[in-house]
């Protein structure tokens, strides 16, 4: 993990600090945020291989960026959680984080996780996603990949970016199952387990957006026990 630039976002500087100056001697840059607003800066500013974040900070709280990371960006997240805290282990293994680690912890064992997580991914492919330019016609919406919007005459409607990798991988395997661990792969390169839930999150805020009716979906179906299903014909328009 020499190459690696990792950032560490936790609001308590005696773990911040000693962290960072451990990882230090493993890649080749740390960097540290005490807040969100401070880390948002650092992802936008820069390629991050790796987030630290701490769960329980003041403003807003590492769940809370932790979606926008996923949403945002394809650095991989490891959450620093209380020991009694199980709801936020189970909330941020579904709305997209990597890995998680109890406090008090062993920097030893950090480590080790950080070594894990980057090599799962590293062996992924980065996000494949419709190209820029492309058009496609599905159901009655027609998907603009340069605008990352989709149309049906009447109504434009903006896609998040995990929307628009999501709606991306459908579109191009039409009528084909797609597993979880699939579908995280094609939007994220992301190894996914049997435990992780955030592509049912992703697909449930996209069928509010393409769906007539999201609770009883007729475009994106739910097959069970495989996965999901573009269930409409494609066609790639000029």
């Amino acid at each position: 993990m020499d190459s690696s630039h990792i950032l560490v976002v936790d609001d308590h500087r005696d773990i911040r600090d000693p962290l960072a100056t451990y990882l230090r001697r493993y890649a080749e840059k740390v960097s540290t945020a005490a807040d969100a607003v401070a880390a948002r800066r650092i992802l936008a500013g820069g390629a991050i291989d790796l987030v630290i974040l701490d769960v329980m900070m003041p403003g807003e709280d590492g769940l809370l960026l932790c979606r926008h990371i996923r949403e945002a960006y394809d650095a991989p997240v490891i959450l620093l959680t209380a020991m009694t805290e199980q709801t936020d282990r189970i909330v941020g293994l579904e709305i997209g984080a990597d890995d998680y680690v109890t406090k008090p912890f062993d920097p030893r064992e950090l480590l080790a996780r950080i070594k894990n997580v980057l090599r799962r991914t590293r062996a992924l492919p980065r996000s494949r996603e419709a190209g820029a330019g492309e058009r496609f016609r599905f159901d009655r919406w027609t998907f603009d990949t340069d605008r990352r919007v989709i149309e049906d005459g009447e109504a434009s409607v903006a896609l998040s970016t995990a929307e628009f990798r999501l709606l991306s991988a459908l579109v191009r395997h039409p009528r084909m199952v797609l597993s979880r661990d699939q579908l995280l792969d094609l939007t994220s390169g992301r190894v996914g387990d049997g435990f992780d839930r955030s592509i049912d999150n992703q697909v449930s805020r996209l069928r509010r957006k393409v769906e007539q009716a999201p609770d009883n979906p007729e475009i994106i179906k739910t097959v069970w026990g495989g996965g999901y299903v573009l269930a409409a014909d494609v066609v790639r328009l000029a």
